[in-house]
């Protein structure tokens, strides 16, 4: 069976939606833990400090703002990264 062009840019995009959608889903996982652990356990956390703040406080003040800033940079990289691969098969099929 002989490989079309067609076909195969029709893998490597299916390739690149299932790696994005990948990337995506850890990264909202991240996400919603985050906001959820630190109302969760707010009382567990209040016990811990960090820098003489309660880390309940401290999460909900500082941390968890910038987790998601995390998040978001995370995002940027990885999906720059996924896109450039792609292109790269792209140009290599053509």
């Amino acid at each position: 069976m002989t490989s079309t062009p067609l076909a195969a840019l029709l893998r490597q995009r299916a390739l690149h939606w299932r790696r994005a959608r990948r990337v995506t889903a850890m990264l909202c996982g991240l996400w919603f833990l985050t906001t959820v652990v630190t109302v969760f356990f707010a009382r567990e956390l209040a016990t811990l400090t960090v820098l003489g703040w309660p880390l309940s406080f401290y999460m909900a003040a500082q941390g968890c703002s910038l987790i998601y800033l995390a998040v978001i940079g995370i995002y940027a990289l990885a999906m720059r990264r996924a896109d450039r691969r792609f292109v790269r098969a792209m140009r290599g099929a053509a």
